[in-house]
């Protein structure tokens, strides 16, 4: 997959790794980001963070790790995601080869500029469709799997009503600093599972953050151990010593999945 034709043409700024910082960089990306030497492509196939913009902090994020958010997916040929904070549309293009011209795929971005550039780099995939909108409250039907590519502090409903028996999640839940953690959710047409599975910093996921809620997860990643969580509750229910993340409607919980009290 052509990195650069998701990034535009070089050089690029690549999120700062000690090495220092060119001269001619913008006074306020100094101690951020550091320029290429060149337009060379090879410089962008590194294991890096490359801004999109860098006055915003925001980036095309390191090859890496979302190639071990995406594993954690387990996405298979024909299926039908759904991609809130698509940015450029490089991630996007990854699954949509993943799931194959049978699969279909929907990216959601908030910002209208990076929606237009993602719907250009993204034309040439009929199976693709981009949607300049909120993606924490469009309804597009069903999915086989949700990624969340921005930090949210909490679950939107419309994520877990749109899964299908058998469907998967994954979203960076993230306080105010943008620091949190990584949670999948996996849904059996019944219960939802629920696990933490790595840490987490990420952009904020425009429309999809609240004070109150920012502020009860940052109580709970305080409190208590994230590894302790094992399901989502949605019915209706106090909070009590088993919930985690208690909200009204979606409470993280330390209960197995389906063994609601």
């Amino acid at each position: 997959m052509p990195r650069e034709h998701y990034l535009g043409p070089g050089p690029w700024l690549i999120k700062k790794d000690g090495r220092g910082l060119l001269h001619k960089l913008d006074e306020r990306l100094r101690g951020e980001y550091r320029l290429t030497d060149d337009a060379d492509p090879r410089r962008i196939y590194r294991d890096v963070h490359v801004a999109i913009d860098a006055t915003r902090g925001l980036n095309n994020g390191r090859p890496g790790r979302l190639a071990h958010w995406l594993d954690l997916l387990d996405l298979r040929a024909g299926e039908c995601v759904l991609h809130v904070g698509c940015g450029v549309g490089y991630y996007t293009a990854i699954m949509a080869e993943v799931t194959g011209h049978g699969g279909q795929i929907v990216g959601f971005e908030i910002d209208a500029e990076l929606a237009e550039r993602a719907r250009r780099n993204l034309a040439h995939l009929g199976h693709v469709e981009v949607l300049h909108a909120d993606g924490g409250v469009q309804d597009v039907g069903k999915c086989d799997a949700v990624f969340v590519n921005a930090g949210s502090t909490r679950v939107c409903p419309v994520w877990l009503d749109g899964l299908r028996p058998g469907g998967r999640m994954i979203l960076p839940l993230t306080t105010n600093d943008g620091r949190g953690a990584l949670l999948k959710v996996t849904f059996d047409g019944r219960a939802y599972a629920a696990r933490f599975v790595s840490s987490a910093r990420v952009f904020h996921c425009a429309g999809s953050r609240d004070s109150e809620s920012a502020r009860r997860l940052r109580d709970a990643l305080r409190r208590a151990d994230p590894a302790a969580v094992r399901s989502l509750r949605r019915d209706a229910h106090l909070e009590d010593a088993t919930c985690w993340f208690h909200l009204q409607g979606c409470c993280l919980s330390t209960l197995p999945a389906g063994h609601e009290v």
